[in-house]
């Protein structure tokens, strides 16, 4: 009986199938999330003008995905039109509001409240749009945020200006756009590759003629590959390609709840990594803020996953 057991014993678990494999392809997904709003921030300091970085944002990742296309085109044409428009409002609208948004505050705002507001923006529109009900689960949830928002402006009135407001504004549309785009991406019903096909060569269509028309300033042939090669990096394949399939991945491999509570770290990343890559200062209000409004997306995204689950 050993012999028999011995020989028919069970295949090897391949690493890539384990747990552990989700957790080190998430730990780089919120990794590449908050390098996102990062760079978002250092554009202001970067020779390319911001339809520069979002024509290298789209542009890769259409040009890796370019192979599948044909393969989805049936799908892609089947998809509703107001689900289409909700997730191209995520691609060239969002990335340039959110950039607007960045140049007039600090990576520790943008990181925070993008992704830290997103709830609070779902929460809305479903309310003013699709008439639901705020349930019980969600109040906690979105007081945390609304505490966090609250904070961060209010926490530092002596350094807040009135171009600062404007940016937290902008950051909050930017959230607002953001919260449609995943909306958007939940009905079209698509698998991860399908929705970064759809977004990303949806933008580059309604991008380009922007650019050559002189709709958006651009300052194409006045940087260096090396000045754009951060973009691409971080932007464009980190952003375009591995946070899109990796967080599909970390899912499979953890569950939705598990992988969208470690994904809510990111907010307090952006903050810790915008002290010694862009010298921010990191204000006792924004710390306590950006915990307020973390542990508030925590709650919203457990409660959504479990769910969904």
């Amino acid at each position: 009986m050993a012999d028999i057991a011995a020989t028919y014993s069970r295949p090897a678990i391949k690493w890539h199938e384990t747990a552990t494999a989700g957790y080190v392809v998430l730990a780089l997904v919120v990794l590449i999330w908050a390098g996102f709003a990062l760079t978002m921030r250092a554009m202001g300091k970067s020779p390319l003008a911001t339809a520069d970085v979002a024509l290298i944002r789209f542009a890769v990742p259409a040009v890796a995905l370019l192979p599948l296309l044909f393969g989805r085109l049936h799908l892609l044409r089947n998809v509703d039109s107001k689900a289409v428009l909700l997730v191209l409002a995520g691609g060239v609208p969002f990335y340039l509001v959110a950039s607007a948004g960045a140049k007039l505050t600090s990576a520790a705002y943008v990181g925070a409240l993008i992704p830290g507001t997103t709830p609070l923006a779902m929460a809305l529109i479903t309310r003013v749009f699709l008439r639901r009900k705020i349930s019980a689960r969600q109040v906690l949830p979105i007081g945390l945020i609304l505490a966090g928002v609250v904070l961060m402006v209010a926490g530092q009135r002596d350094v807040v200006t009135a171009e600062t407001l404007r940016g937290v504004g902008l950051l909050l549309l930017a959230s607002l756009i953001w919260a449609g785009y995943t909306i958007g991406l939940r009905r079209t019903g698509l698998d991860a590759v399908s929705n970064g096909l759809l977004l990303s060569i949806g933008s580059l269509l309604a991008l380009v003629p922007m650019m050559l028309a002189g709709l958006i300033g651009t300052n194409f042939g006045h940087f260096t590959i090396g000045d754009a090669l951060p973009y691409a990096l971080v932007q464009g394949v980190g952003t375009g390609l591995i946070s899109t399939l990796g967080y599909a991945f970390a899912i499979s491999r953890l569950g939705a709840s598990r992988s969208a509570t470690i994904g809510s770290l990111s907010p307090a990343l952006t903050s810790l990594l915008a002290v010694p890559l862009l010298g921010e200062p990191l204000a006792v209000a924004t710390a306590v803020a950006v915990v307020l409004m973390t542990c508030g997306v925590t709650l919203a995204n457990r409660t959504g996953a479990r769910t969904a689950e």
